[in-house]
């Protein structure tokens, strides 16, 4: 059925064009959404994540060994005197496997929601200065 989740299986697996990405098995917090961005320049995906209550400074973002990680942890705010807490504020990790050269093209945080765009290996525009030596 199409929409449903099925959460026995061990990851999901989402490709269009050569661009795959990988969802690792989670515990299903935070909830993301996976998006095809209209064709352009290749092919993009968006990534965005229910991240309500976050502040950038507590997300880090990170693509190591092949893999997209996302990482949210509440700053220590101390003690408070709670009548109720019915917020969670528990920290999370995201694992998304990518196809080898994918790279991250944008991450924006607005409105509790963390979108992060992500290229096809072959537009993955490099940019990388070159430093000229002088000779004595």
């Amino acid at each position: 059925m199409a929409g449903s989740r099925d959460q026995s299986a061990p990851r999901r697996v989402l490709a269009f064009g050569r661009l795959v990405i990988e969802a690792r098995r989670g515990d299903g917090y935070p909830p993301y959404d996976i998006e095809r961005l209209p064709d352009g320049a290749g092919a993009r995906l968006r990534l965005t994540i229910a991240v309500a209550g976050f502040d950038a400074s507590e997300l880090d973002i990170r693509i190591a060994g092949g893999e997209l990680v996302i990482r949210g942890r509440h700053e220590d705010q101390g003690e408070a005197d709670y009548l109720f807490r019915g917020i969670a504020a528990r920290q999370f990790q995201r694992t998304f496997l990518l196809p080898p050269g994918a790279d991250v093209a944008s991450a924006r945080l607005s409105r509790g929601l963390l979108a992060i765009e992500l290229v096809e290996p072959d537009h993955v525009e490099t940019v990388r200065k070159i430093n000229i030596s002088r000779s004595k």
